[in-house]
């Protein structure tokens, strides 16, 4: 392949870079400085995804699991420039998202090198994908919050409709705990959960008894198959997913990659991936014609157990700090 095929020059790359770099600094630097981020935020951001792009590309090619620095950008930059939420925002946004499409870039190449595509029409096909996905993606975001009254309200919407925004409001939230409240003020000494920071040694030591019983019990071969980085960085979708989503998700799963795996082999190497694929598309396009043939007209379905947006569970949004007093909550003390 490497004699039919030139490669890709390196300078496509750095001229791509240089443009993207420039973009970045102007969207930070002019328009009156409205992302709070300074043009060191921006390069300090590119150096946290470089720094990272490959440890966490070898972790996603090994597990399929891609464990993001959006936790680690929040951090650093709301410790370096607090009571900034955009700037937090927007910093999170290039560390976290510059590593994440690399990745996905890099994936790409290796699937277009495995079907022997050209290695320049790949670079091509990709970078006009991206500007048209972003357009569509902008003025489709434009778009709704123009047309759909009182999106992301969940107080005004009419019962069971989805535009609730669950992943927006984490966002939203996350740049007032991180940004304008700052991690001084929640986790450090002068916070509520300095505790929690435990749990970063908690993290690092989790792999440690997994590793003693699969020496101590070699015989045991279900030992090293348990991953803790994969379980502990499996709750990093919650939220905006809640319980009744893992319930679902790990139900399809033990189902299709443990008895159809053990009692119908062929079948699953054959057709799960591609089930899995049509599931996904399958959500997709069913979400548009919903929409433009129901939801459009506030047509949001019957109301059902399966269509309500939490777990089920009126106590969970209840407060647990000592002496706070909620309607129908508990009252700890």
């Amino acid at each position: 392949m490497r004699k039919n095929y030139d490669p890709v020059p390196q300078w496509w790359f750095y001229t791509l870079l240089m443009v993207v770099v420039g973009l970045s600094l102007l969207a930070c630097e002019g328009f009156g400085k409205q992302l709070q981020l300074p043009f060191w935020g921006i390069l300090l951001a590119m150096l946290l995804a470089l720094s990272f792009t490959l440890p966490v590309a070898v972790i996603t090619a090994t597990t399929n699991q891609q464990p993001g620095l959006n936790v680690i950008t929040e951090l650093i930059i709301g410790y370096m420039y607090p009571g900034k939420p955009l700037a937090n925002v927007a910093f999170k946004t290039y560390g976290t998202i510059s590593m994440s499409q690399a990745i996905t870039f890099l994936s790409d190449f290796k699937l277009g090198h495995y079907m022997k595509i050209p290695p320049k029409s790949m670079f091509i096909v990709q970078l006009a994908g991206t500007l048209v996905a972003s357009s569509v993606y902008f003025g489709t975001s434009w778009w709704l919050i123009t047309s759909v009254e009182h999106i992301c309200d969940p107080s005004k919407l009419p019962e069971g409709s989805p535009w609730t925004c669950p992943g927006d409001d984490v966002f939203y939230n996350a740049s007032i705990i991180w940004g304008v409240v700052g991690p001084l003020r929640m986790f450090g000494p002068l916070g509520l959960y300095s505790k929690m920071n435990y749990l970063f040694l908690i993290g690092i030591l989790a792999p440690v008894p997994v590793w003693v019983f699969s020496r101590l019990f070699p015989e045991q071969m279900w030992i090293c198959l348990i991953n803790m980085p994969i379980i502990i960085g499996g709750a990093g979708g919650m939220p905006p997913a809640k319980a009744v989503n893992y319930i679902c998700w790990g139900a399809v799963g033990i189902f299709f990659n443990f008895f159809v795996y053990r009692r119908f082999k062929g079948w699953w190497a054959r057709h799960n991936y591609i089930l899995s694929a049509g599931l996904d598309a399958g959500v997709a396009f069913m979400a548009i014609l919903c929409y433009f043939t129901l939801q459009v007209r506030d047509i949001n379905g019957m109301r059902w157990w399966g269509l309500d947006l939490d777990d089920h569970c009126p106590l969970a949004s209840c407060p647990t700090a000592p002496g706070i007093e909620v309607e129908g909550c508990p009252v700890f003390t």
